[in-house]
């Protein structure tokens, strides 16, 4: 079995979400993590928690693309999602982004330390949203009282950072199918992080993994980014399968 530990399959890009899952598991991932986006996802995404709870969990969080004037508010909104019967397994996905737009990058910084602390409060991971942000993310972590665990998703950094974020905490990195890219440099990185910290993640309907690559991402492409990690560490395909599913069992807590 393999974990999708990060999908948005409840996205609209997708016509029928619950296709997307049937589509998963029959190419053997046993289960999925959804993590929110902002507050228009909530919804959608619980709905189709709701259709699949034995396959699937959530995360509850503000995304850093979403922060804007109203961040307050909306943040008051989102952390109301933990006062719900609803049993969310990390706070995410948050943390910094400025990629695209470096305006909210103070109320960013804000955003991702209430979150952070939310989980700390709660015994909670986070799932960390990390896009030309690595420095803020980090003074950001270094700076709460209490550092919860977590991971760092859609990783595509140095070996440099790595050390950098293992220097701060003991967290995990989320592989998806960048590490295919034929100008990815990440294989190189993927034996400085080892097996026993990494995940392996779509992040739907984005990034789709060679040999889909530049269409629509679905967690089923899974299988594909699992294979190249296994040929780089020089390792099975069931090892990879098993040893990430036990990585995410661990952290997210998983009964799989």
């Amino acid at each position: 079995m393999i974990v999708d530990t990060h999908t948005h399959l409840y996205l609209p890009e997708f016509e029928s979400p619950s296709a997307a899952v049937e589509r998963a598991i029959g190419a053997g991932v046993g289960h999925m993590v959804f993590p929110n986006v902002d507050l228009s996802t909530i919804e959608p995404m619980l709905a189709l928690h709701k259709l699949y709870p034995d396959n699937t969990s959530v995360a509850m969080g503000l995304h850093p693309t979403e922060v804007g004037d109203d961040w307050e508010s909306v943040l008051a909104r989102i952390e109301s999602e933990f006062d719900s019967t609803c049993k969310f397994v990390a706070v995410g996905e948050i943390g910094i982004d400025l990629y695209w737009d470096k305006t909210y990058r103070l109320q960013q910084r804000e955003v991702f330390r209430r979150q952070v602390n939310w989980a700390a409060d709660r015994g909670l991971p986070v799932i960390i949203h990390c896009r030309e942000g690595l420095d803020d993310v980090l003074d950001v972590l270094s700076s709460v009282e209490r550092l919860p665990t977590g991971v760092f998703h859609s990783f595509g950094g140095s070996v440099a950072d790595v050390e950098r974020i293992r220097s701060i905490g003991d967290f995990y990195f989320g592989i998806n199918g960048i590490v295919t890219f034929k100008n990815s440099s990440l294989r190189d990185v993927l034996p400085a992080i080892g097996i026993d910290r990494l995940f392996l993640e779509t992040d739907s309907p984005y990034l789709a993994p060679v040999p889909h690559r530049g269409k629509r991402n679905e967690s089923a492409f899974i299988v594909h980014t699992a294979a190249y990690v296994a040929n780089v560490l020089c390792l099975s395909q069931q090892d990879v399968h098993d040893i990430t599913t036990a990585n995410a069992s661990s952290l997210f807590n998983l009964e799989l």
